[in-house]
């Protein structure tokens, strides 16, 4: 009878705690955390940096006064394109028309004793072999002759700069471009014989130029060719604080030299401005690619963590069990992932968020896109 009671007891005993086992792996099975994960994005990455410049025009040109008078007329509206060859301003013109004309008539003249001269030279050429003149006065003559085509290039070298002047008293525009505000309003005596007065400005926009400057050190590292001068679309640069407008620009300058003061080199890359859009100026940031990387490895930066080791995500395994792992980083690439250089490979999982929930060996339940599902079969296609 003891021994019923015994054997009874036992088998209550061992079945219950078989039992609570069960319970407990099934409680910790439960107790798994939905933990978000990720796999790797794999693609092409071209890393760059990014260097502060400024813009400039192809030319810019000041508008000036060549002569003295008032200034007659402004012929243009501030601020807006003007075409080549348009009429810009006007200078009086009467003192320079009447010194044309002086001019003409001083030249006319000096033609007319040419001529007289020349007809005189050839009667007494004639004339001597008569002996009805002397050599003295055949030598004379061949002098007149000399003094008088003098005097017929002094009169057009007068009567062409006179026709300059009058010309700089019509200014007009040397290029398309934009036009800036006068610095004269007309009425007022413009005295640009002795030193030319600046009028306006004229920027010729159609192509502009970014300058931008670079360190030598950076420079090497990044290891540059000067077979990339020239290359279209080799530059990419941003314009505004929200990057609100992006355009390629191809490199077409190096500086032959480095600046002692500063230890960098002026760098300049040539854009097309056919719409007009961008102004002299402006401050820009000219995205400059140094590495190419044909298959990176991509990771959210939010998911890394840092200790006294270095760089840390956390990957998980086959059996769905965090492991603390090591990794050598690169750039930012669209702001919002990183380069893993080393440590992950493209068909590992890693935990993407709440890394404060997770620790080396803790199970959990991983979520991958938004569904649940195990990840021991990854899937190995470049996202």
């Amino acid at each position: 009878m003891n021994k019923m009671v015994i054997a009874a007891v036992t088998t209550i005993f061992v079945t219950t705690a078989c039992q609570q086992k069960s319970d407990g792996q099934e409680s910790r099975t439960a107790a798994s955390l939905p933990i978000e994960v990720s796999y790797p994005i794999v693609r092409g990455i071209t890393l760059t940096r990014e260097y502060p410049g400024y813009l400039e025009a192809d030319a810019t040109v000041e508008i000036v006064g060549r002569v003295n008078g008032t200034l007659k007329s402004k012929e243009y509206k501030a601020g807006t394109r003007v075409k080549r060859g348009e009429l810009l301003f006007t200078i009086e013109p009467s003192t320079y028309e009447d010194a044309v004309k002086q001019a003409e008539a001083s030249l006319k003249t000096a033609k007319a004793n040419l001529d007289y001269s020349r007809n005189n030279y050839e009667r007494m050429k004639m004339a001597i072999q008569s002996n009805a003149v002397s050599e003295i006065e055949l030598l004379k003559a061949g002098t007149n002759v000399a003094t008088a085509e003098a005097a017929v290039s002094n009169a057009e070298a007068e009567l062409h700069t006179s026709k300059s002047n009058l010309s700089h008293c019509y200014i007009r525009a040397p290029y398309d471009g934009y036009i800036s505000l006068p610095n004269y309003s007309t009425g007022n005596y413009i005295a640009g014989t002795n030193s030319p007065v600046k009028l306006a400005t004229l920027y010729k926009d159609d192509i502009m130029y970014a300058y931008f400057d670079i360190s030598d050190n950076q420079w090497l590292r990044q290891q540059y060719r000067i077979d990339e001068i020239g290359k279209e679309d080799y530059i990419t640069f941003t314009l505004g604080e929200d990057r609100y407008f992006s355009r390629k620009a191809k490199m077409n300058y190096l500086s032959p030299d480095i600046n002692l003061s500063t230890g960098t080199l002026r760098v300049r890359a040539e854009l097309a401005n056919d719409d007009h859009f961008l102004k002299p100026g402006s401050y820009i940031s000219v995205v400059l690619p140094y590495e190419q990387i044909e298959k990176g490895v991509l990771i959210t930066d939010a998911s890394i963590g840092s200790d006294q080791l270095g760089k840390f995500i956390y990957v998980v395994n086959d059996s769905n069990i965090v492991e603390y792992r090591h990794i050598v980083t690169g750039g930012i690439v669209d702001d919002t992932l990183r380069i893993v250089r080393e440590g992950l490979q493209p068909t590992e999982a890693y935990v993407s968020k709440a890394l404060l929930k997770v620790r080396n060996g803790t199970r959990i339940n991983p979520i991958v896109q938004g569904a649940t599902r195990s990840i021991s079969s990854p899937n190995n296609e470049t996202r």
